[in-house]
């Protein structure tokens, strides 16, 4: 019962969320471009739908995805998981957490990979240059980017360095390749960056955040726990704009070896 309640203010919530939104297309439709849509049955069918879609992704987030990221990140850095019972009260150390970056880099991965935002850019890149970019590529690439850049936040949670070195060095690299990629992926890289912070990786990365700054000694759930997004949303225009550089640095070196061979 407690459930279903949760479920039905959820719909609602969610509703006064994309009411806005509604209520912005229609006033346009009618008033500005002064059409009737094409298909009104279909249109409201797939509103139904993602209303009903959002609501329960939200509700299955909030009572499974979101708790579970955050008690495993209190399960890695139980100082009993960590040094055993002999060991419990030792003084941490940073490589003493090198399960909790493998397992920063795989939820990032895997949330990533599984980002219905992404899958949609990835298969209109796709589209839209006729097959050379990849949309399994483009999404691996992105992938990685999120994996790098949450294990590494991870670090800096573990360590307690401050935010702002970190980032500021991402973007001196992200400006340094911008400079040397291709004028046709740079749009498509930074917009990757954000498509990333969407619906599935948000919560969990946030969970994470939030349960290693609650557990590890001497952090602050607000000062430390907050951040991981930042790395998600940057390392990914690093991977790839990367990508984009090895892909086509591997393409001249195959065009240099079939001119040698060629008689």
């Amino acid at each position: 019962m407690e459930l279903l309640t949760h479920t039905a203010v959820t719909a609602l919530v969610t509703l006064r969320d994309v009411f806005p939104i509604a209520l912005v297309l229609v006033v346009f439709q009618f008033l500005v471009i002064r059409r009737r849509p094409p298909n009104p049955q279909r249109v409201i069918i797939g509103f139904a739908y993602v209303l009903a879609g959002m609501t329960l992704f939200l509700v299955g987030l909030e009572e499974a995805l979101f708790p579970l990221g955050k008690t495993m990140a209190q399960q890695l850095t139980d100082p009993q998981f960590l040094y055993g019972a002999a060991g419990v009260g030792a003084a941490p150390h940073w490589l003493d957490y090198l399960w909790v970056y493998a397992f920063a880099a795989a939820i990032g991965f895997a949330t990533t990979v599984a980002e219905p935002a992404l899958i949609a850019v990835s298969l209109k890149a796709e589209e839209v240059s006729g097959g050379s970019i990849s949309a399994m590529g483009l999404r691996l690439a992105v992938a990685v980017g999120v994996a790098v850049g949450v294990a590494l936040g991870a670090f800096r949670i573990v360590t307690g360095t401050p935010l702002p070195l970190y980032i500021m060095a991402g973007y001196v690299v992200v400006i340094v390749q911008t400079v040397y990629a291709a004028r046709s992926i740079i749009p498509l890289a930074y917009d990757s960056g954000g498509v990333t912070t969407s619906t599935v990786t948000v919560p969990v990365v946030a969970a994470l955040g939030l349960g290693l700054a609650s557990t590890i000694p001497g952090r602050h759930p607000l000062i430390d726990g907050f951040g991981l997004i930042a790395f998600a949303s940057l390392f990914p225009i690093m991977s790839v704009m990367a990508y984009a550089l090895l892909t086509a640095w591997l393409k001249r070196g195959k065009g240099r070896k079939q001119e040698e061979t060629t008689p």
